[in-house]
């Protein structure tokens, strides 16, 4: 049975207001702060998420035009990613918000009209619509990060969360495929922590490799925001450790994630 997208375009819309929050009272100058991300500006990361936000509709509405483009930007992902920010550093805050501001509500248009059963393609395996949105409250939430680290704020709750741990487990195979290595057949068991208290639950009990700690823990690695070392995360069983070294909840080659010490541990 297809999920049921409406909530997930709620929870998208939601996160989407929290960061657009943080950047309308920030001044000026935040565009040009730097981020984690080596290169990358403030602006980059909302012009990057602007950006994938028009190519999803496109992806839509147009598939044979979207997969037309494809080849292209999977030849060198990085040195893709790079030319958008270059193409689009000009921008000032003000276009760079309404931009974002227009990217998302039209996927969110699209995306609530899309026959649930059909197929969305993307740079990685086609898509359900549900999956295509959940991956970009993911995005969302991932380089929100990167633009939170920037401003030199904290996170907060968010209802993205539970989106984001979900994606991050699902995409266990990704993580290994990425980097040309077997996918393990042993199932991992993860149990983490809410902010309210309740336990998130995936994988059987007693299964020998875990993975267990806090939620915003377990997503800031999936998601190549922190190394594992700087948070509260432990992981039993060989699966699982080798899991949390390579995690990459995003389509993609290998990303450089961040290095052990770069942020104080949680």
């Amino acid at each position: 049975m297809p999920v049921d997208i409406e909530p997930l375009l709620r929870d998208l819309s939601a996160e989407t207001d929290l960061l657009l929050e943080r950047l309308n009272g920030a001044g000026d100058g935040v565009w040009d702060r730097p981020t984690p991300a080596p290169g990358w500006t403030v602006r980059d990361q909302l012009t990057h998420l602007a950006y994938f936000d028009d190519t999803a509709v496109l992806a839509a509405v147009n598939p044979d035009a979207f997969r037309a483009g494809k080849e292209d930007a999977l030849r060198d992902v990085d040195a893709f990613t790079a030319s958008i920010a270059r193409q689009y550093s000009t921008l000032t805050g003000d276009e760079t918000r309404q931009w974002f501001t227009r990217a998302r509500a039209e996927l969110a248009s699209v995306y609530s009209r899309l026959d649930p059963e059909s197929r969305v393609p993307w740079y990685g395996p086609d898509m359900s619509p549900a999956s295509a949105v959940t991956a970009r409250l993911m995005e969302t939430w991932a380089h929100g990060q990167d633009i939170i680290d920037g401003m030199g704020q904290l996170r907060s709750d968010s209802p993205g969360l539970r989106h984001v741990a979900h994606i991050g487990v699902r995409t266990l195979p990704n993580s290994f495929r990425a980097r040309s290595l077997p996918v393990p057949d042993s199932p991992v068991r993860v149990e983490l922590a809410a902010p309210d208290g309740e336990l998130w639950e995936w994988g059987p009990a007693g299964a020998p490799d875990e993975v267990r700690g806090p939620a915003l823990d377990f997503c800031l690695v999936v998601t190549q925001r922190r190394h594992i070392d700087d948070t509260r995360l432990a992981t039993t069983g060989p699966v699982a450790r080798e899991w949390m070294s390579i995690a990459q909840a995003f389509a993609g080659p290998p990303g450089a994630g961040r290095r052990a010490g770069q942020f104080p541990s949680t």
